[in-house]
């Protein structure tokens, strides 16, 4: 187990300071007393000498005490598990806040660069075994070290060349598992950096079942799983093996060191050097001296499984977040003026994307932006939001560098429909105020009147209450689209971004969307990025994107007569 891992878990139970003190008080009297039965019941039986000389009194004193000691035992060692319950919980609480508080402010390039499947997994599962590990581990640590301290003690103030035979053996045990431990906790760090590879994996399949029915990819997609699972297997059960080692092992271990005191015991009490009452003391202190030590290899695999689980968790919460922009001041748009000023950006440092965009788009104008696949035309909609930083150059808004200004000021000024529609579990009244949380229901129904979406909307069984499942498996395509229009022309800003915005719809349904576009996009700077060409011959600056450059730029009409690259692209 890792030494940093380990501090840093142990600094969020610091942070509940009086439900561990409780938990420590109630753990150490429970064993405390604990430590008393067994000289408390060899002190019973030293009043038994033989047949017919027996200290009934004597006898009937220490069981009645030993009794009372074992109700009390039992009532901390209750309290302490339900202080380590609350503790666990809380913990668990903040370690889950601070892990999802983080991935609120961590950079869109986190997510592009890792499976989601991954990150949900170190959220639930890994969050899962942690809480495990800490609520089964706090109460047997503390008890565990206190029986071991307690027992250790008592046994040398009764004999201590026998407690050195026990320390000797004892010591073998503790290498042992040291040796067993060091490999299980690689294998359990390969277990779950394997299941979170598979949770990603499962995501993507059921996500996209379509496609992957559609192109007859199954018989792959099982192979790949298959693959998957079988390494997640080898490494799962590498990892139980090791870790099941240690138990058998330190029994085994500990047997002998029980062997060991009824041997030397028995001696010592054939010479009297010591009573058989404390012979019998030792026999079940031996026992409790080793006990702790089982208990703990014992939950070994979940310790170590908890802090494989707490790394990764923590690799999360240590991500270097967005710079904190709390103290620059919001950005004022009020005319749209947006300008690229020999901006180049590239998301792989080895692999060049945009170098040196100008771009000049006055309040009121239609950029249009098109090019093939791969030519940067969303790369710039990353850029304008602030989703992506450029490595060198700047862009303005109103004249204002939008890096000397707040990023959520930045993001407020754009409305964005994107190719993707992206709904949440939720009314569609709901999800079209997502852009404006105060907003009425008149301004909600005006803005989907005006994306078209009026009209289905009213047809569904509960109107704008309706509740659209995940992912809106219960609307089109087309539908869905529509309300991620009425949701930006709901947010009414200065600029508009519609990334492919009209892609998913019917001609029909397009044509009256463009309409929709033209009254919205009046007196605002829009950037409209299409592959169907023909929807922005009205743009009034066309720019044609190629390999991360503007090669062409011009009205439509303008990029015709030269007959150049968007010539090509338009007539093919």
């Amino acid at each position: 187990m890792k030494k940093k891992t380990l501090a840093r878990l142990w600094s969020y139970i610091k942070s509940h300071k009086g439900i561990f003190a409780k938990l420590v008080f109630s753990a150490v009297s429970a064993n405390a007393l604990s430590l008393l039965m067994p000289y408390l019941s060899g002190r019973a039986i030293d009043f038994a000498k033989g047949y017919g000389n027996v200290n009934f009194k004597g006898v009937f004193f220490y069981v009645a005490v030993l009794g009372c000691v074992y109700v009390a035992s039992a009532f901390f060692s209750w309290v302490s598990t339900v202080f380590t319950t609350i503790l666990s919980n809380r913990v668990i609480e903040k370690m889950r806040k601070d892990a999802f508080d983080k991935i609120s402010i961590l950079p869109l390039r986190f997510f592009d660069e890792r499976p989601h499947g991954d990150i949900m997994s170190r959220l639930t599962n890994d969050i899962d075994s942690v809480s495990e590990g800490l609520l089964q581990g706090t109460t047997q640590m503390f008890s565990g070290l206190m029986t071991v301290i307690g027992s250790l003690a008592i046994m040398f103030w009764l004999n201590y060349h026998i407690t050195f035979a026990i320390l000797v053996i004892t010591a073998i045990c503790v290498l042992v598992s040291k040796f067993i431990a060091a490999r299980s906790s690689i294998m359990f760090r390969k277990q779950f950096q394997t299941i979170g590879e598979m949770n990603a994996y499962i995501e993507e399949m059921i996500g996209n079942q379509k496609v992957v029915k559609a192109f007859g990819y199954e018989k792959r997609a099982q192979k790949s799983f298959e693959e998957i699972n079988k390494r997640l297997y080898e490494c799962g059960q590498k990892a139980q093996f090791y870790s099941s080692l240690v138990n058998p092992t330190t029994r085994y271990i500990n047997n002998l060191a029980y062997i060991c005191v009824g041997v030397l015991g028995g001696l010592f009490a054939v010479f009297g050097n010591l009573s058989i009452g404390i012979v019998s003391s030792f026999l079940i202190y031996a026992t409790q001296f080793a006990r702790p030590i089982n208990d703990m290899t014992g939950i070994l695999t979940q310790l170590q499984s908890a802090v494989a689980s707490a790394e990764r968790i923590f690799e999360i919460i240590d991500e270097e977040p967005e710079k904190d922009e709390s103290v620059l001041l919001p950005l004022k748009a009020d005319k749209g003026e947006v300008v690229f000023e020999n901006v180049s950006f590239s998301y792989n440092k080895d692999t060049e994307l945009i170098k040196n965009l100008n771009i000049r788009a006055k309040a009121g104008d239609t950029v249009a932006i098109v090019g093939p696949t791969g030519a940067g035309k969303t790369t710039i909609v990353n850029l304008l939001m602030r989703f992506y930083e450029p490595n060198e150059g700047k862009i303005f808004v109103d004249g204002t560098p939008v890096d000397e200004a707040s990023r959520d000021s930045v993001r407020q000024t754009f409305a964005m429909v994107l190719q993707e529609s992206w709904l949440f579990s939720g009314t569609i009244r709901e999800n079209i105020a997502y852009a404006k949380i105060e907003a009425g229901d008149e301004e909600i129904i005006e803005a989907a009147k005006s994306a078209y979406a009026h009209g289905f909307i009213k047809k569904l069984p509960k109107g704008y209450d309706t509740i659209i499942a995940e992912d809106g498996e219960n609307l089109s395509q087309g539908q869905k689209q529509l309300i991620t229009i009425a949701r930006a022309m709901l947010a009414d800003h200065k600029v508009l971004i519609l990334d492919e915005a009209t892609s998913s719809v019917d001609t029909m349904t397009e044509q009256r969307i463009q309409k929709a576009f033209l009254k919205m996009m009046s007196g605002r700077t829009s950037f409209v990025i299409a592959h169907r060409l023909s929807t922005i011959k009205e743009a009034d600056l066309i720019l044609v994107m190629n390999d991360g450059k503007i090669v062409e730029q011009g009205s439509h009409m303008e990029l015709i007569k030269k007959d150049g690259f968007y010539a090509k692209l338009y007539n093919n």
